[in-house]
């Protein structure tokens, strides 16, 4: 089983406000990496939720993401990973897909083919990750057997490492997606409107 983990945890702090709410083409900037996620048919959705989480929970359509409350968000991104792979690993998951909240423009496109990769050429990769125009991006994949080396992880360092010692695959999907971040107020007016390159063609 392959389990599909949006992180979304993050207070916003150089946004502003809760950036997860701000409205993008009509609906909450969450939404769109959500929809994207329900979208590639992964086994199982979870969605990492710790600043604004109530706000949340009230306003934005989950599409059928289960929640993890990540109670340490303020640590960082390791904390909402952790509490991720923690609730992939407790529900069985051979492998996780994780996504980011603030990347709009990621699509289920990129996913399944990150997804497709999976164990690279040669079937030894522990992580397969998206590149665009060369540059490692999301959705990245990740076998179980790093799930220990990821629950090690503190601060905001992300996965950075465990991906340098996994022999990790790289999978273009520049032609599918587009992995700008929503960071500022000033990073919506950049993605509005704008189409990945899928949806363009």
């Amino acid at each position: 089983m392959i389990v599909g983990i949006v992180l979304a945890a993050g207070e916003g702090r150089r946004f502003g406000d809760a950036k997860q709410l701000a409205e993008l083409d009509g609906r909450p900037l969450l939404e769109h990496a959500l929809a994207e996620s329900a979208r590639a048919g992964l086994d199982r959705r979870l969605v990492v939720l710790g600043g604004h989480a109530e706000r949340i929970l009230e306003t934005v359509d989950l599409h059928g993401h289960e929640v993890v409350l990540c109670e340490g968000w303020q640590e960082g991104l390791a904390a909402s990973l952790r509490a991720g792979v923690q609730a992939a690993r407790s529900a069985g998951a051979e492998a996780i897909l994780v996504t980011l909240g603030d990347q709009p423009r990621v699509t289920a496109e990129a996913i399944a083919r990150v997804l497709a990769g999976r164990g690279g050429s040669d079937g030894t990769s522990g992580a397969v990750r998206a590149s665009y125009d060369g540059v490692p991006g999301h959705p990245a994949l990740l076998e179980s057997r790093l799930f220990e080396e990821l629950l090690s992880l503190r601060g905001d360092e992300g996965a950075r490492r465990v991906f340098k010692s996994a022999n990790t695959y790289l999978v273009p999907c520049e032609d599918v997606a587009i992995p700008a971040d929503v960071d500022q107020i000033g990073d919506l007016a950049a993605v509005s409107g704008l189409p990945p390159p899928s949806a363009a063609q």
